[in-house]
């Protein structure tokens, strides 16, 4: 079909477009006021915290990412021969070379998307704090646009750079066909994964240490407010939301959708070979699918940024919202178009509904988006202020910490509920769906099942770089609060800002609770990914006549002794790399206060204004202390799966997959939800929302306040450095082990 070709094009399309229009952003908002002078010195001292630790850490992980390329390449020349290839003919030299690669090019695109995305977002917090002295309208609008570069480059560098590795292994290197050119660019998916899990567990470490040690010193010892100038460890603070929460979001992310792509690709492989031997037109549009459904997602997102706009007395989540509903609504128009012309199935009618297979995909693809609109009022209903979950956390702090932390504890558990509820019911319905379709292969094994969650994967992943960009929103407003409080703003901007910044709290906690739904859904995808190129391999080994078809991996055997230790492995991984990440916040954090405390006592004039703290000393303390921390927890994810893989066996791998996804996914969902509820408790008490019997506030400095900060604060590493670097861990298992794929089969 001419209109299925045609279509690939929108690829590369809205891959341009997105990066035109993210200059088009930066342009606008780089062009608006700054604000006082008092403000754009704020913001320049963050602006040059957050380049001296970006340049250290990207440093750091590229000299990283180049020895693991190295090391990459070797093993699969010395491992990767023609009896253990996916792509027997590429064995050797020219395999390894790809995919070490494929590998830096993902690494790269994945620096590159954390870098440029942080470049604008300490350049729109100063701009932020001085329009919210106007209009809330214009202030939401320019955080709003700053967060949307990040979310515009993140998704089209990822879209491009897969798609334009894939053009070019297909095109330009003898021997590879499109049905085995996915195959050889999951070095892509493992470059963006290695660089995405010390990009967040670096900025992780960084900004939640330096963010307890700021406020157990200067709001609960000194009695002073969050950022407030005299407080030598807020700078450190507020250059923390920007490393963390966009460089290390923002390679988070990249990595989910690189992953995600390639990992439906592959999928997509199962259904072309039926497209081709059925005859049907255009048999590589299953391959190409996943990539176009992305590009339909740019362009929904970019007319989306038009929409966002309101009333002065509205409130700004509702604001952000409306853009999120646009994007919804026409990314289901995209899905649509590009199911009914992409996925023929030659006219024919199957299933349950008797309908064509185009449109049980599409209603697939409708579940994945559903499931994206669920987890972002799930999240909202257990992390924002209005709701049950945080008031609960709040009424327990009048009785101190220890009931605070309980009540939040209490919540984190609560929230795997309706989340494993979430997936599975996603996950059924997609199968389902996708079953109906008829697509049998040749062995008569349905394929049409697997192909569904794909489907479903990438209709979630559509409204990707919306979801990303209310994630930016949320450091960027932080710091304008951060700025306007230290440049002592008048009252109706602080006022602005702390409404925005507690809105930011929340598209925040979304972000993570889309990125863990995304997670899951995609490591199921993956897991099958894996599944299907080990079955390539040893398919390829039954041709040669050195295996029989007994030995194609069709179900993974947990009753195995080898399978159920690797499962075990698999779960305890979650759970210890957890502890690393935490503790590492903690030593790093001690350092901090121990410093702030030295400045109070050593510098009594820091109260009354009349001396100013070392703010760089305990910027350089949190850089060094971050990136030493930062080593560890990385070295020991990336090991573990591979000894494993070595130990064990292929089959052993699939089950410490299998169980690894469903710890990390659930653990992930305690730390984010439960860090995030205790965040908003205490807004909610600094808001005035807590009061007494007799109707009065009990707000900031009064013993429910403290108990609130102490909830909070143990809160930090959990929403901000372990959970989101778990969501990073579960796909990094699944890079990992598809590359690796040749290494384990015995």
């Amino acid at each position: 079909m001419v209109l299925a070709s045609a279509l690939q094009w929108i690829i590369p399309i809205a891959g341009f477009a997105a990066v035109a229009f993210a200059l088009y952003l930066a342009r606008d908002v780089l062009s608006r006021d700054k604000g006082t002078q008092a403000m754009q010195d704020v913001a320049d001292t963050i602006r040059e915290g957050a380049d001296a630790f970006i340049k250290r850490q990207y440093t750091t992980i590229g000299v990283l990412a180049v020895a693991g390329a190295v090391v990459i390449g070797l093993v699969i020349f010395f491992v990767e021969t023609r009896e253990v290839a996916d792509v027997p003919g590429l064995a050797g030299a020219p395999i390894a070379i790809m995919t070490a690669v494929a590998f830096l090019v993902g690494a790269a695109c994945s620096m590159a998307s954390g870098i440029i995305g942080m470049y604008i977002s300490v350049r729109s917090n100063v701009r932020t704090a001085a329009a919210a002295r106007r209009s809330l309208v214009e202030a939401v609008q320019v955080a709003m646009r700053g967060g949307a570069v990040s979310g515009f480059l993140v998704v089209a560098l990822s879209l491009l750079g897969v798609w334009g590795i894939f053009t070019a292994y297909d095109y330009f290197i003898g021997g590879v066909t499109v049905r085995e050119a996915p195959f050889l660019i999951v070095g892509f998916g493992f470059g963006a994964s290695f660089v995405a899990l010390f990009a967040q567990l670096g900025g992780g470490i960084y900004t939640k240490a330096a963010d307890v040690g700021s406020d157990l010193v200067g709001k609960v010892e000194a009695g002073i407010p969050e950022d407030d100038p005299r407080n030598a460890g807020v700078v450190a603070d507020l250059v923390g939301d920007n490393v963390g929460d966009c460089a290390g979001r923002g390679a988070d992310l990249f990595e989910s959708t690189a992953a995600e792509n390639i990992g439906a690709m592959i999928l997509g492989v199962g259904a072309f070979l039926i497209a081709q031997a059925a005859g049907w037109a255009n048999p590589e549009a299953w391959i190409f699918f996943p990539l176009v459904v992305r590009g339909f997602g740019l362009l929904a997102t970019i007319v989306a940024m038009f929409f966002i706009r309101g009333r002065e007395d509205e409130n700004p989540m509702n604001i952000l919202n409306r853009g999120y509903w646009v994007t919804t609504i026409l990314s289901v128009v995209g899905l649509l178009i590009t199911t009914n012309v992409m996925m023929d199935t030659g006219g024919a009618v199957s299933g349950l509904l008797n309908l064509p297979g185009w449109i049980y995909f599409f209603l697939a693809g409708l579940v994945g988006l559903a499931t994206s609109v669920a987890f972002v009022y799930i999240t909202q209903y257990y992390t924002a202020g209005t709701f049950r979950p945080v008031r609960e956390i709040a009424e327990a702090s009048r009785t101190g910490p220890a009931t605070n932390i309980i009540a939040g504890t209490a919540v984190g558990f609560e929230t795997t509920a309706v989340t494993a509820i979430s997936i599975g019911v996603a996950l059924f319905a997609s199968h389902w769906l996708g079953q109906q379709a008829g697509l049998v292969n040749a062995a008569g094994h349905d394929v049409g099942g697997i192909f569904g969650t794909a489907v479903a994967t990438m209709g979630m992943l559509m409204t990707t770089a919306y979801i990303l960009a209310m994630d930016t929103f949320g450091p960027i407003t932080d710091n304008a609060g951060g700025v306007a409080e230290f440049s002592r703003s008048e009252a109706s901007a602080r006022e602005i800002t702390d409404r925005l910044d507690a809105v930011g709290n929340t598209t925040k906690a979304l972000t993570k609770g889309y990125a863990i739904a995304s997670a899951s859904l995609a490591a199921f995808l993956l897991f099958s990914a894996y599944i299907d190129k080990v079955n390539l391999i040893i398919g390829n080994q039954i041709e040669a006549g050195r295996r029989t078809a007994d030995d194609l991996l069709t179900a993974v055997n947990l009753a195995d002794v080898s399978v159920f230790i690797a499962a075990l492995m698999g779960a305890m991984l979650v759970y210890f790399f957890s502890s690393l990440a935490i503790r590492a916040v903690g030593k790093t954090a001690q350092s901090i206060i121990v410093e702030v405390r030295r400045q109070f006592r050593e510098m009594p004039g820091i109260m009354d204004y009349s001396q100013r703290p070392d703010y760089a000393r305990v910027v350089d303390i949190t850089t060094r202390a971050a990136l030493r921390e930062m080593v560890l927890p990385g070295v020991v994810a990336v090991a573990t799966p591979i000894a494993v893989g070595l130990l064990l066996g292929h089959e052993a791998v699939a089950g410490m997959l299998m169980v690894g996804t469903i710890a990390g996914v659930l653990l992930a969902t305690v730390l984010n939800n439960g860090g995030g509820a205790w965040d908003n408790a205490k807004k909610y008490i600094e808001s005035g929302n807590l009061k007494d019997a007799d109707g009065n506030v009990i707000g900031k400095k009064s013993e429910a306040h403290a108990a609130a900060v102490v909830g909070d604060t143990v809160g930090d590493p959990f929403k901000d450095t372990a959970g989101p670097s778990l969501h990073v861990l579960v796909k990094l298992l699944a890079t990992i082990t598809l590359v690796l794929a040749p290494l384990f089969i015995r």
